[in-house]
């Protein structure tokens, strides 16, 4: 039996500036390079918490809530919310600070599933968490039905692809 962690032990913060080269023609942050910061925020919490290599499984609940413009700070803040056999789901929120005025706005959140690998590639299992506050309690009971949500999703086909495919 693994040895169960605390949600905040696998914490992961980055901070990123918001640069010419990461906007879109609208001056703001290119919604591309934000998901690829929350992915990897959220894969440094993943291997935190499991301390194996990890893989993406899913990016879920993907949310834009106000643009990012050239100039401001991103904080982003990731940290595994559920932990299954060999899978954890980790929660990203993404802040972004104007630092000219100070002002700070919730700008993206996300949900990812990880997949924990041994070095020969099989899965690996993953630690439980040792839940300790309300919040937390309540953040891994929604997890679990997100998760069954997305395992019957995965069982019944993806009729949105067939479609994209004209089939």
């Amino acid at each position: 039996m693994l040895k169960p962690k605390a949600p905040a032990d696998s914490e992961a913060v980055m901070t990123q500036v918001i640069l010419p080269s990461d906007a879109n023609p609208l001056n703001a942050a290119f919604g591309g390079r934000v998901m690829e910061w929350i992915d990897i925020c959220a894969g440094v919490a993943a291997g935190r918490h499991c301390r194996h290599a990890v893989v993406t499984a899913s990016m879920d609940d993907l949310h834009f809530h106000t643009p990012i413009h050239v100039g401001w700070v991103v904080t982003l803040r990731a940290r595994v919310l559920a932990a299954f056999h060999t899978s954890m789901e980790v929660g990203v929120t993404v802040h972004a600070e104007d630092m000219l005025t100070g002002a700070q706005h919730l700008t993206t959140s996300a949900l990812l599933t990880f997949v924990a690998l041994n070095p020969d590639g099989t899965k690996a299992r993953v630690p439980p968490l040792q839940l300790q506050t309300e919040a937390e309690k309540a953040a891994f009971a929604e997890a679990h039905l997100r998760r069954k949500a997305r395992l019957e999703r995965k069982q019944s086909g993806g009729s949105w692809q067939a479609a994209l495919l004209g089939r």
